[in-house]
C-alpha cells in the first residue's frame, strides 16, 4: 500500500511522490509567464485562479510557487496566506502584513522593508476591531483605513515607509491566498478591501484562488452586495484584474486519472480485472459514474474509499460489484443503507406476489431511490448501477447487464444472498468461509490430511448446508482426489445436514446434499465412480446417499424419472458395478434391525430398505421374508414402519398426522398377495375408509390406516375364483 496517497487532500507538485497526473505543470508555467507580464505593466496586480472545488487549484498554486522560487532571474518572494486559518477579523488583517514580512529575506538589504512592514502591520491590525462597531458595509472599516492612510497619521506614514523601502529593493513579492470561498461574507469583504486599499504596495502582487460560484454566493449574502449576483460580479471585477480559469477537467482527463488510480489500487492489493470485469466497469463508468466523478478530488475520494475497505475482502468479492457498492456508499449513502433493507428482494430470495408487472416494480424502485435522498436527475443512474449488480432490478430496467447480474452467484457478487454480507460488513462474516479457507479445506480433503480449514468447512456444512453445497457446485471441475474426498465428506455428514429449508420450505438441506453429490460424481471419470460410491457407503446414512447419488446420476438426463436401476439393461458398466456393490453392502447396515422387533425399525433402516428396493428388490424381499418366516418381525408392524407419519406444519405450529400408504412399496418388499392372505382377518375387520384423512398419528390409528388401504385395494381388485 506504500504507493497509495488517497487518504489526504494534499496538493501535488509534480514530484515522483506527488505526481502531476493531469499535466497541470504546463498551466503553472503559463501562470508564471503571465505574472511576469503583469509585473512589467503594473507595480501591483491582483490575479485570480478560478475553478470548482476539488478541481486542483491548490496543486496549480503549489507548482506556480515552486516555479517562481526556481526563477533565478527575477527572484520572486512568496508569502502564502490562507485567510481561512485566522479566527477573527483582527488577526486576519494583521496576518496579511505579517506573512509579507516573513517572506522577506533576513539579510541587511531587506532590514528597512521588514521594519517598515512590521510598523505598518501594527498600525493596521487594530482597525479590524472597528468591524464590530460599524459593520462591513458602505460605511465600513476600509473607509476608516482610507482616511487614516490619506491623512497625516502614523498608519499613512508607515505605509509610505513600506512603499519607499519596497521600491528601493525592487524585487517582486507574490501573496498567495487560497480557499477564499470558505470565508464568511464579513471575512471575505475584509480580505478584498485589504488587498484593494491597503495591500496595494509596490512590487507586491496577489494570486487569489477560489470557486467562483461559491464565492459569488458568499458575496450575495453580504450587506454590501445585497443578494444580487450582478452586483457581486461587478464588485469582484473591481478587485481582480486578471482571471486565470483552471483548465476544464475534460472527459479524457477523468478517464486517465480514474484508470491510473484504479490500476494503482489493484496493484497495491495484488489484483487485476478480467476482460469481462473491464467491460462491466467501463460501461458502468461511462454511463453512470463519470458525471459524478467530475473533479480530481471526487475521483480521489472515491478511490480512497475503495482502497480503505477492499483489503479485508479483496479475495472474496467481485471487484466490479465492490467498486459500484463503494461508489454508492460514498456518493449516495441513503441508497447504500437502503440495500440492506431490501436485501431479500434484491437477491431474489423474497417471495414476490404475482401480478406485479415490470412497470409497477420499476415505479416502486424509482420511489424508493428518491426517498433515499437521490436527486431526480440522478435516479436513473442509480437504478442503472443497481441493475448491473442485482438481477431483479436488471429485469425491470431492461438493461444490457441482465445476464451479468444474473451471474452473481458465480462471481461472488452482492446480488447473491450467499455473498451479500461481505459487501456490507467489510469482512467475511463469522458464519461464512473466505475463499482462501474454502480452497485450503478442499486441499486438505483431497490429501486426506484434515486441518483447521477442513474442520471449519464441516462446521459450516452442518449449520448452513445450502450455502456450502452451492459453493461446491460453483467450483471449476474438481480433480478425482478432491471429488472423491468431497463425496466421502457429504456421506459422513449426510445425517447432519442442517440450516433452514429454502424455496419456501420445498428444498430441504438433505436434498441440497443429494444435488451436490450427483454433480460431483458426474465430474469423476466413470472408472472412478464405483470406488467413490463404495467409500460413501461405509455408514448407513452414507449408503442411502450413495444409492440416491447413483440413481440421480444415471437418470438425471434420462427419460425415466423413476429410475428402475434393478431391471435397467442399458446401464453403463460403472453403474451396474456400483449397483451390485451397494446391494452387497446393504445387509451389513441392516443387520441390527434383523435382531430387533419390526416396530423397532428406525427411520434410517426404513431408508435403507427403500434404497435396497431401488437396487435389488428381489434380494430385499427375500431378506424380509426370512424375518417374517422366523417370526422375528410382525407383518403388520413392518407395514406400519414402512408408512411413516407426516409432520404437518400450519403457521407457527406443527402436528404429526397419518402418512400416505404406499401399496407399491408393500408389494415390492413383501408382496401384496402374502399380505392380504396373512392379514385377511384384520383386513376384514378394518373399515373401508377412515373418517379423517389427516388424523393425528397414534399406533392404533396407524394400523387402521394401513389395513383400510389394504381392504380398499382388495375390494377393488378381487382375486379370480379358483376353477
Amino acid at each position: 500500500m506504500a504507493n497509495s496517497r488517497f487518504f489526504n487532500d494534499d496538493s501535488v507538485d509534480g514530484s515522483p511522490s506527488r505526481p502531476d497526473l493531469l499535466g497541470r505543470r504546463k498551466y503553472a508555467q503559463s501562470s508564471v509567464a503571465l505574472l511576469r507580464r503583469v509585473r512589467e505593466q503594473s507595480d501591483s496586480g491582483v490575479l485570480a485562479l478560478i475553478g470548482p472545488w476539488g478541481s486542483g487549484k491548490s496543486s496549480v498554486l503549489e507548482m506556480t510557487i515552486g516555479l517562481l522560487k526556481e526563477d533565478t532571474t527575477e527572484q520572486w518572494l512568496v508569502a502564502d496566506l490562507n485567510p481561512w486559518l485566522y479566527p477573527d477579523l483582527d488577526s486576519l488583517a494583521a496576518a496579511l502584513f505579517t506573512e509579507i514580512r516573513n517572506a522577506l529575506p533576513k539579510d541587511k538589504r531587506w532590514s528597512k522593508s521588514r521594519e517598515s512592514l512590521a510598523e505598518f502591520g501594527k498600525e493596521i491590525a487594530p482597525l479590524g476591531s472597528l468591524a464590530g462597531l460599524v459593520g462591513v458595509d458602505g460605511k465600513t472599516i476600509l473607509q476608516a483605513i482610507s482616511k487614516r492612510i490619506g491623512g497625516d497619521t502614523s498608519a499613512s506614514a508607515a505605509k509610505r515607509k513600506v512603499e519607499a523601502a519596497l521600491r528601493e529593493v525592487n524585487q517582486p513579492i507574490l501573496v498567495v491566498m487560497d480557499d477564499l470561498d470558505r470565508l464568511t461574507p464579513a471575512e471575505l469583504l475584509l480580505v478584498f478591501k485589504l488587498v484593494r486599499l491597503v495591500g496595494r504596495l509596490p512590487n507586491v502582487h496577489y494570486l487569489l484562488s477560489y470557486d467562483e460560484h461559491t464565492l459569488l454566493d458568499v458575496l450575495r449574502r453580504s450587506d454590501l452586495v445585497g443578494g444580487e449576483e450582478s452586483r457581486a460580479r461587478e464588485f469582484l471585477e473591481k478587485i481582480v484584474q486578471v482571471r486565470l480559469d483552471l483548465p476544464a477537467f475534460r472527459e479524457r482527463d477523468a478517464v486517465k486519472l480514474m484508470d491510473q488510480y484504479l490500476t494503482q489500487v489493484l496493484e497495491d492489493h495484488g489484483q487485476q480485472l478480467t476482460s469481462s470485469d473491464v467491460s462491466r466497469f467501463t460501461e458502468a463508468y461511462h454511463v453512470h459514474l463519470q458525471a459524478r466523478l467530475d473533479t480530481p478530488r471526487a475521483i480521489k475520494r472515491f478511490m480512497g474509499q475503495v482502497d480503505a475497505s477492499l483489503g479485508s475482502v479483496v479475495e472474496d468479492v467481485d471487484l466490479v460489484d465492490f467498486l459500484l457498492v463503494t461508489f454508492l456508499r460514498t456518493m449516495e449513502p441513503g441508497v447504500y443503507a437502503m440495500l440492506k433493507r431490501h436485501r431479500a428482494e434484491l437477491t431474489g430470495t423474497a417471495y414476490t406476489p404475482q401480478g406485479k408487472n415490470p412497470k409497477e416494480k420499476l415505479e416502486r424502485w424509482h420511489e424508493r431511490v428518491r426517498k433515499a435522498g437521490v436527486a431526480d436527475d440522478r435516479v436513473d443512474d442509480v437504478l442503472g448501477l443497481l441493475a448491473i449488480m442485482f438481477a431483479p432490478i436488471a429485469a425491470v430496467v431492461d438493461t444490457w447487464s441482465t445476464s451479468a447480474a444474473s451471474d452473481a452467484d458465480r462471481r461472488h457478487g452482492i446480488g447473491s444472498d450467499d455473498y451479500f454480507d461481505r459487501y456490507t460488513s467489510f469482512a467475511v462474516p463469522d458464519d461464512d468461509l473466505s475463499e482462501a479457507v474454502f480452497d485450503r479445506a478442499l486441499t486438505q480433503i483431497a490429501s486426506g490430511a484434515p486441518g483447521g480449514e477442513h474442520a471449519a468447512l464441516v462446521a459450516r456444512l452442518r449449520d448452513d448446508t445450502h450455502r456450502v453445497t452451492r459453493r461446491i457446485l460453483l467450483r471449476p471441475p474438481l480433480d478425482t482426489q478432491t471429488g472423491t474426498g468431497l463425496l466421502a465428506l457429504l456421506a459422513d455428514e449426510y445425517s447432519n445436514a442442517a440450516g433452514p429449508a429454502e424455496a419456501f420450505g420445498l428444498l430441504r438441506p438433505a436434498a441440497a446434499v443429494q444435488n451436490a453429490a450427483r454433480h460431483i460424481l458426474a465430474q469423476l471419470p466413470s472408472q472412478e465412480r464405483p470406488s467413490a460410491l463404495a467409500r460413501m457407503a461405509q455408514t448407513g446414512d452414507g449408503t442411502v446417499l450413495a444409492v440416491q447419488t447413483l440413481r440421480n446420476t444415471v437418470y438425471w438426463q434420462g427419460t425415466a424419472p423413476a429410475g428402475d436401476l434393478a431391471t435397467d439393461t442399458t446401464l453403463e458398466p460403472w453403474a451396474s458395478t456400483s449397483r451390485d456393490d451397494l446391494s452387497r453392502l446393504l445387509p451389513t447396515h441392516l443387520a441390527p434391525a434383523a435382531h430387533e422387533p419390526a416396530d423397532h425399525i428406525t427411520p434410517l433402516e426404513r431408508e435403507l430398505l427403500l434404497a435396497w428396493r431401488l437396487l435389488a428388490p428381489d434380494q430385499a424381499k427375500t431378506w424380509i421374508h426370512q424375518r417374517l418366516d422366523d417370526h422375528s418381525w410382525d407383518l403388520l408392524s413392518l407395514l406400519v414402519r414402512l408408512t411413516p407419519p407426516d409432520l404437518l406444519r400450519t403457521g407457527s405450529s406443527s402436528r404429526v398426522v397419518l402418512g400416505p400408504v404406499d401399496l407399491d412399496l408393500f408389494d415390492a418388499l413383501v408382496g401384496l398377495s402374502r399380505i392380504t392372505t396373512q392379514l385377511a382377518n384384520e383386513i376384514d375387520a378394518a373399515p373401508p375408509q377412515l373418517p379423517l384423512t389427516a388424523s393425528l398419528a397414534t399406533p392404533d390409528l396407524e394400523q387402521q390406516s394401513v389395513l383400510s388401504a389394504l381392504r380398499r385395494h382388495r375390494d377393488q381388485n378381487p382375486e379370480p375364483p379358483t376353477p
